[in-house]
C-alpha cells in the first residue's frame, strides 16, 4: 500500500510538474489533507472498512475450519482449497479498497471544483508532501464523507 501511495503522490508531483513548467500563466493551487486523520474521522470510510474487516473475518473462519479438515482431505484439495480461499479474500480486500478510494476521489473532486484547486496531495503529518503553503482541505474531505 505504501508502494502505491508513493506511485500516487509522484504521478501527483509529475502532473504538477507539468503545470509549473509548461508555462501555465497562474500558479497553480495545490491542495492537502491528512489521509490518515481522513480514515480515522470519515463515518463513511470507517463504514466500509468495519464492513470490508467482517468479511475478511468470516473467511478467516473458513480458513481456520479448513485447517480442522485439512486431516480429512487430500494435500492437493486442501492446497487448493486453500489457494480459493487466499484469493477471494485478497478480491475482498481490494473490492473494499477501491470503494473507499472512490469515495475519496469523489469528494476530492468536488472539495478541487469548489476551492479551484490544481492539485490535491495526500499529505500525512509523518511524511509532508507539501512544506508550504497550499490550502489544507481535510476538515473539508472528513465533512463530505460523513
Amino acid at each position: 500500500m505504501n508502494l502505491k501511495k508513493k506511485s500516487i503522490l509522484a504521478l501527483l508531483g509529475a502532473m504538477l510538474l507539468t503545470l509549473v513548467l509548461g508555462g501555465c500563466g497562474n500558479q497553480a493551487q495545490i491542495g492537502y489533507f491528512d489521509g490518515e486523520r481522513v480514515m480515522k474521522e470519515s463515518p463513511q470510510l470507517q463504514q466500509v472498512m468495519t464492513e470490508g474487516n467482517g468479511k475478511l473475518a468470516e473467511m478467516q473462519q473458513q480458513g481456520a475450519d479448513l485447517d480442522s479438515k485439512q486431516a480429512s482431505m487430500s494435500d492437493d484439495d486442501y492446497k487448493k482449497a486453500q489457494t480459493e480461499l487466499r484469493t477471494r479474500m485478497q478480491a475482498v480486500s481490494q473490492q473494499y479498497s477501491s470503494e473507499m478510494r472512490q469515495k475519496v476521489e469523489n469528494a476530492l473532486a468536488d472539495i478541487s471544483k469548489a476551492k479551484k484547486l490544481d492539485v490535491v496531495l495526500d499529505s500525512e503529518k509523518n511524511d509532508r508532501t507539501v512544506l508550504h503553503g497550499g490550502t489544507d482541505v481535510t476538515d473539508d474531505l472528513i465533512q463530505k464523507l460523513q
